[in-house]
């Protein structure tokens, strides 16, 4: 089935989803039936039913084994790492599970800063998420470092020649999301990283939103630092752990910030200093959260299962379907799309501007029809995945928007929640 032959109505929908070859992954989930469409995957990914399993595996193992489980325990943030690693490109050594998005953000940050002395200028993304910005607005602060901040048209993430017309030779660092998450638009890494390098500076990705959602090729764009989190596309759940990458030949030149016992070398001689391990091992800090990386490990399995290549032909048909159906139902209505309009520019999910978007939001999750989530300003976001998302599923979200932004109901004035 060719990525245009999408379904435009509601009986190909059904008939695409009797023929997806993915179809059978969705038993691996834990979701019911006659529940509203789940549309919020790139906010938090459903349940894996093994996740169940896996964690009573791990409580067995520590009330029988106690202390003695950490001697196969020890080293799950670099296994679990490894097959991170087989969805994002990196060849093993190259990943670790450990801590959060931020945390790893800013030891990647901080480190790559000082691989790169006598530079005090940072590029990065007006747009991007809070996190990317507020973590090189505070390293920008504490280290006198100028941010030259790329801007521009929501819709479009940055642009290689957005980047390369701001980088100088006083450039240390390029702090970059791989899929904008407000609108979804897939940024050129090998194009960002090229420039960057041919400018002697560093490029840190946050891939939050693209990890296990779209093809990512670390090694093979040239990349030299990543993070991404656990919990959306990878299906670790709430608050699971976040991974990061760095590569090869930049493990022994870069230094963490955050010198911690778990990545010193001879761990447990408690040694009076600091001396980092020779690979991806030393950007490891604390103790592991075993919890956490065994629910993460659960998460990627039916990702790694189904492949990125049939993950990603899936997830660009439910895309364009939405965006198709979108422009024919929603448009008229006063909505517009706010998503790239090629499909190959488009990650995972689509964004949809209306200026009653929020109340829109609320109505879908209260009638029960939907879960999408909303953006600031005037943004909701639907992410199938397809993983567990069928194609009526996609079909019938955007009627449920189109029917909802019809209704009078939806101009009453809702107050914003603190989630969104």
């Amino acid at each position: 089935m060719s990525l245009r032959d999408v379904p435009s109505s509601r009986r190909e929908a059904l008939a695409a989803d009797a023929a997806d070859p993915l179809a059978s992954f969705r038993d691996l989930f834990v979701l019911d039936e006659a529940g509203p469409v789940y549309m919020d995957g790139n906010s938090l990914g459903r349940q894996p039913k093994a996740t169940a399993l896996a964690l009573s595996r791990l409580l067995e193992e520590w009330g029988s084994e106690l202390v003695g489980g950490w001697q196969h325990w020890a080293d799950l943030p670099q296994r679990v790492g490894d097959r991170v690693g087989r969805l994002v490109g990196a060849a093993p050594g190259q990943v670790v599970v450990a801590d959060s998005t931020t945390v790893n953000l800013y030891k990647l940050a901080a480190a790559a800063l000082d691989g790169r002395p006598g530079r005090d200028e940072v590029v990065a993304d007006a747009r991007d998420f809070p996190t990317v910005r507020y973590v090189v607005q505070g390293l920008a602060s504490q280290r006198g470092l100028r941010v030259r901040w790329l801007d521009g048209p929501w819709a479009e993430g940055p642009s290689v020649a957005g980047v390369s017309g701001v980088l100088s030779p006083r450039t240390a660092l390029v702090c970059l999301s791989g899929v904008n998450f407000r609108s979804g638009a897939v940024a050129d890494m090998a194009g960002v990283n090229r420039a960057a390098h041919e400018a002697g500076a560093l490029v840190v990705w946050d891939l939050s939103h693209a990890g296990g959602a779209v093809p990512v090729d670390l090694d093979g764009t040239g990349s030299d630092l990543a993070v991404g989190c656990g919990y959306k596309y990878l299906n670790g759940g709430p608050g699971a752990p976040a991974w990061l990458y760095v590569r090869a030949t930049l493990q022994g030149e870069l230094l963490p910030p955050v010198w911690g016992w778990w990545g010193q070398e001879g761990q447990f001689e408690m040694g009076p200093e600091y001396r980092p391990v020779a690979g991806i091992g030393r950007f490891l800090s604390g103790t592991p959260s075993l919890m956490g990386l065994v629910a993460l490990d659960a998460g990627i399995e039916p990702l790694l299962e189904a492949g990125m290549e049939a993950l990603w032909h899936k997830a660009r048909r439910l895309t364009l379907l939405m965006a198709e159906r979108a422009e024919q139902v929603l448009v008229p209505l006063g909505a517009r799309l706010a998503s790239p309009a090629r499909d190959e520019e488009r990650g995972g999910h689509i964004s949809v501007a209306h200026e009653l978007a929020w109340p829109a939001t609320r109505l879908l999750v209260e009638r029960g029809l939907v879960v999408p989530d909303f953006r600031p300003p005037d943004v909701l976001r639907l992410a199938p995945v397809p993983l567990y998302t069928r194609y009526v599923e996609a079909w019938d979200a955007v009627g449920h928007l189109a029917a909802v932004l019809a209704d009078e109901q939806v101009r009453v004035p809702v107050p914003r929640s603190r989630v969104t």
